[in-house]
């Protein structure tokens, strides 16, 4: 196990150093004060957000196909059992074939390690919390849309309705006020700081890379009603494990300052 974590590492190193010929389309963020379910001092006090580019959608299944057939390593069964679930890519036909899954619709069942994993083939990284929640704020024509009550109510919608087909295709709305796609509607998504959410109240689990870094779950607005749809992805992440996955966890990767490269990790 421990000579397979170690070619696992050297892996991740190589994609972040060569990258990948064909990487996604990204869009620009220009970054700022954000008002935050997570309040960067755990009380009031707003995220920064420092400028940073986002994957305009949620990755593919024929784009991780494309990945996997790059990189073996990450097919399913090749795996180790402490990077990706038996769970792991468990709609496909095959190893490296979707099958009757739509080319274009959103990859899931990948776990945060190969969801990592991807965007480092091409030069990037799972979106912190705070870049996801900034990009997530904005509707077709509004940088920050959350007080809105009716957008609010389209979002939440889609959280009532019970996840009995696979997702859609990527790009079948118009993008928002940033050029991204499928922000909400669509899948859940993994970030790379999911781990920090929340503290586990287990000592036996009190890892350093697990604790808050925003200071404490209390911080969260429970009572503010435009809150609950973050708040719900949020719940959800706070409860995976990084080779955990689901039928409606996807993915997008992100790309900050040049000294922002991610690094390879055995473990969130």
């Amino acid at each position: 196990m421990k000579r397979d974590l170690t070619t696992f590492a050297c892996a991740a190193l190589l994609l972040v150093l060569c990258g990948a010929a064909a990487a996604g389309q990204y869009a620009a963020l220009p970054g700022g004060e954000l008002r935050s379910v997570m309040p960067a001092d755990g009380k009031e006090a707003p995220a920064i957000v420092a400028p940073f580019s986002m994957r305009t959608a949620p990755v593919s299944n024929a784009e991780f196909r494309d990945f996997v057939l790059a990189h073996p390593e990450w097919q399913r069964g090749q795996a180790p059992a402490v990077l990706a679930a038996p769970t792991y890519l468990a709609a496909w036909r095959g190893p490296a074939d979707h099958g009757a899954l739509a080319p274009d619709a959103p990859v899931t069942n990948v776990s945060w390690h190969a969801a990592n994993a991807f965007c480092a083939s091409e030069g990037a990284r799972l979106p912190r919390w705070h870049e996801w929640e900034y990009a997530a704020a904005a509707d077709a024509t509004r940088a920050d849309a959350r007080d809105d009550p009716q957008w609010l109510e389209h979002i939440l919608n889609w959280y009532a309705h019970p996840a009995s087909t696979p997702p859609a295709r990527v790009r079948a709305n118009p993008p928002d006020y940033h050029g991204l796609y499928d922000m909400h509607g669509l899948v859940w998504e993994w970030v790379e700081d999911y781990s920090a959410l929340f503290v586990s109240a287990d000592s036996r689990t009190q890892d350093p890379r697990k604790q808050l870094d925003y200071c404490g779950g209390a911080a969260l607005s429970l009572g503010d009603r435009r809150n609950y749809a973050v708040l719900m992805r949020i719940a959800l992440l706070a409860a995976m494990e990084g080779a955990q996955d689901g039928g409606y966890l996807g993915f997008r990767c992100a790309r900050g300052a040049a000294t922002d490269a991610p690094k390879p990790k055995d473990s969130p």
